[in-house]
């Protein structure tokens, strides 16, 4: 190829999908604070809270703190990487809903629709009286859940499994089809709409609509229209071997210690990496990276375009984005915070002493892992870690508050 030729043809390659190879200064951006990061994290490895952690830091079009320290894998001696994959766990969630704004923006259902009205299973669905001596009694449900109902965990969905697949989510072994039909001989917990329930069943009942509206797999369809064409390019439902010796290994603490994360944890024995798993897990299944998950995030910023192609408009951004469970209470992981659709979204002072400013929306993850997403300030901030069993509120808290900040504003 021509000189010429080849400059034009990387010039292109950059305008489309930015490479991250360092950090980047960013007018406002304060230093002082951004280049202290890396170091406390570092000294959340050295008491053992976690055996590596990536960190990302965006504002605007810059990234202005992009780091990776500790271990991967500490019994193999493998070092974090930027590049280091992660099971992302409920942050799958959002993208999951992300494909079902896909599916209402082309007409092929609507958020306002009965669940039944696509799996004729859960027409007859009943709910748990937990109350008084009517105890052991089920209830007619008010109104048949809908789709809005499974998007903002008001659905009433139990999160345990059903008794006949109890182990679903350790072996990953049912399908998702199976799994959705066993989900649905179970009672609600509640009425639909009064109260919040966090259930990732919930949201496996989603990526099954998804199948019914789109005629694919869910894998299929959240690969094909939104993590190929975004250049997620290590994001995956499945690990395939030439990525398994980039997947971070998931630890949990035993006497001070951090030793590997049993087979009892979500996904199974991390050390098998999922092998012959047939469920997808559209509420914790996903893998990825920093650089991934931030072409995720700035298209969420950028009103649903990034790359200069459209994935949601702007409607359905600001409808996944608004709080959708004002007046129910208790809701979501922190105090100070409503559900929008699949994202958690700050709208009070107690919210933002976990490190966002009002208008923040995002999500965690089981094992520790971290997005946020703040349209006030342009930022958008990834936190990367792998531990089962929690103990890590103090790391989150202050990479977050770090990161809001650093902008000095």
């Amino acid at each position: 190829m021509p000189a010429h030729c080849l400059r034009l043809a990387l010039a292109f390659s950059a305008m489309m999908l930015p490479v991250l190879s360092q950090s980047t200064h960013s007018p406002g951006a304060n230093e002082m604070i951004f280049l202290q990061i890396p170091q406390r994290m570092k000294e959340y490895v050295d008491k053992q809270t976690v055996a590596g952690a990536v960190t990302l830091v965006a504002h605007g079009r810059d990234t202005i703190e992009f780091d990776a320290t500790g271990m991967a894998d500490v019994e193999s001696g493998r070092p974090m990487q930027k590049d280091t994959i992660f099971q992302i766990m409920s942050m799958t969630k959002p993208v999951t809903a992300i494909g079902i704004m896909m599916l209402a923006e082309e007409g092929k259902l609507a958020l306002r629709d009965p669940v039944d009205q696509y799996l004729p299973e859960f027409k007859k669905m009943h709910v748990a009286t937990t109350v008084g001596p009517d105890a052991e009694r089920l209830a007619v449900p008010e109104h048949a859940i809908t789709i809005r109902d499974l998007l903002t965990h008001t659905a009433g969905i139990q999160d345990p499994a059903p008794p006949a697949i109890h182990d679903y989510q350790q072996l990953m072994n049912v399908p998702l089809d199976e799994v959705v039909r066993q989900l649905a001989r179970q009672p609600l917990l509640f009425q639909p709409g009064t109260q919040w329930s966090y259930s990732s069943p919930g949201i496996e009942i989603l990526g099954r609509i998804i199948e019914v509206c789109s005629g694919q797999k869910y894998e299929d369809f959240i690969r094909g229209r939104i993590l190929r064409p975004l250049g997620m390019k290590d994001s995956f439902f499945y690990p395939p071997a030439d990525k398994v010796g980039r997947i971070a290994m998931v630890y949990a603490s035993k006497d001070g210690k951090l030793v590997r994360a049993p087979a009892s944890i979500l996904g199974g024995d991390p050390a098998k990496h999922r092998s012959g798993a047939v469920f997808p897990a559209p509420g914790w299944g996903l893998y990825s990276t920093a650089e991934d998950l931030l072409h995720l995030y700035r298209m969420m910023l950028n009103n649903g375009e990034y790359g200069g192609k459209r994935y949601l408009s702007p409607f359905s951004v600001h409808l996944m984005t608004e709080p959708h469970t004002t007046g129910i209470h208790p809701v979501g992981w922190m105090r100070g915070a409503d559900y929008g659709l699949a994202w958690e979204v700050v709208t009070d002072p107690l919210g933002e002493l976990a490190g966002h400013a009002k208008g923040t929306y995002g999500h965690g993850g089981a094992f520790g892992t971290q997005g946020w997403i703040d349209p006030q300030n342009d930022l958008i901030s990834i936190l990367l870690i792998q531990r089962s069993d929690g103990g890590t509120d103090s790391l989150r808290n202050v990479f977050l508050t770090m990161a809001e900040a650093s902008l000095g504003k």
